[in-house]
C-alpha cells in the first residue's frame, strides 16, 4: 500500500434488525453501487448484520471458523482486492459471546479480531447481559499501515486511543451504531480522538430506525490528524471516502510533540 495514497472507503447503512440475509443483500447492493476502484480499505458499521438490538444478539452468534459473514467479507475482499474492517459481527467462543470485529486482507484471509473492551449497558440497551467485553485493544498492520480498532462505546474511555497513538497508530477507527439522541457525544469525542493523538480518525456509525423506538445516528464522519473533516454523510445510506497520505501527518507530529509532553503520572493531590 502506498502511504501516500491510502484510500479508505466506509460504508453507512441501516441494518434490517434480527435479517442476517436481508443485510447481505443490501451490503453487497452498497459495496457494488460505490466502492471506488482502488480501494484500499473498506470498512462497514458495528454489527450490520443483526443490527443494534440486543435481544437478536444470540441467534446471530457465529464461530469465527464457520462464519458466514465472514465468508462473505471475504468474497468481496478477492473481488475487488481491498481489505475489511467488518464492523462487528457476535462471535461465539464456547459459552461465551463477544462484539468482535474481523480484518479481512485483500486475499480474503482473516487476519486479525478486536473484541470491544467496553459494553454498553446503560437506559435501554443491555450489552452487557449478553456479551463479554475484550481484554485488549487490538491494532492491525496492514501493509505496513497500523490501525487502531474500537467499536462504539470504547469513544467514551480515551485510554484505549492514547494506547494505540503511544504504539504507533497511524489511523484510529471507530465501527459504531451511535444513537442520535447523544449526536454532540458522537461529534465531540470522535474529533477529539483525533486531535489529542495527532491521527486520522474514521468514525462510522449506523443510520435508521429501531425497535426501540430510539434512531441511530447515521452521521459517519472522517478525519485528519488535525479534526478537520475530510468527508462525512448524514443520516442516508451511502459511503465517506478519503485519500490520505502519513508523511504530512508524521511532520505535524515532530512539529508538535505532544507526546513527549505527557507525564509518568498524574496523581491528584489533596490540599
Amino acid at each position: 500500500m502506498d502511504k501516500e495514497k491510502i484510500n479508505i472507503t466506509a460504508i453507512q447503512m441501516e441494518s434490517v434488525i434480527g435479517n442476517k440475509n436481508a443485510n447481505f443483500e443490501k451490503v453487497e447492493k452498497l459495496i457494488n453501487q460505490y466502492i471506488k476502484p482502488g480501494t484500499d480499505i473498506l470498512i462497514l458499521p458495528e454489527l450490520w448484520n443483526v443490527g443494534w438490538a440486543c435481544d437478536k444478539f444470540i441467534d446471530a452468534a457465529e464461530e469465527i471458523k464457520t462464519s458466514e459473514t465472514i465468508d462473505f467479507l471475504s468474497e468481496f475482499a478477492r473481488k475487488y482486492n481491498t481489505n475489511i474492517l467488518g464492523g462487528s459481527i457476535v462471535q461465539k467462543i464456547n459459552d461465551k459471546y463477544y462484539n468482535t470485529c474481523p480484518v479481512i486482507n485483500r486475499e480474503g484471509k482473516l487476519i486479525a479480531t478486536y473484541n470491544k473492551n467496553h459494553l454498553y449497558s446503560y437506559y435501554d440497551d443491555s450489552e452487557g447481559s449478553y456479551i463479554t467485553k475484550g481484554e485488549n485493544p487490538v491494532m492491525v498492520d496492514i501493509e505496513g499501515v497500523k490501525i487502531g480498532l474500537t467499536i462504539c462505546y470504547d469513544i467514551r474511555f480515551p485510554e484505549i486511543y492514547r494506547a494505540y497513538r503511544k504504539a504507533g497508530a497511524d489511523i484510529l477507527v471507530n465501527m459504531a451504531a451511535w444513537p442520535l439522541s447523544r449526536a454532540i457525544h458522537w461529534n465531540s469525542l470522535t474529533q477529539a480522538r483525533a486531535v489529542e493523538n495527532q491521527t486520522y480518525m474514521v468514525a462510522l456509525t449506523q443510520t435508521g430506525d429501531l425497535p426501540t423506538g430510539a434512531k441511530n445516528l447515521g452521521h459517519s464522519i472522517i478525519y485528519d490528524y488535525s479534526g478537520n473533516i475530510l468527508d462525512e454523510i448524514f443520516d442516508s445510506e451511502g459511503i465517506i471516502s478519503a485519500t490520505i497520505g502519513l508523511n504530512e501527518m508524521y511532520s505535524f507530529r515532530d512539529k508538535c510533540t505532544v507526546l513527549k509532553d505527557i507525564q509518568k503520572t498524574y496523581e491528584v493531590l489533596y490540599e
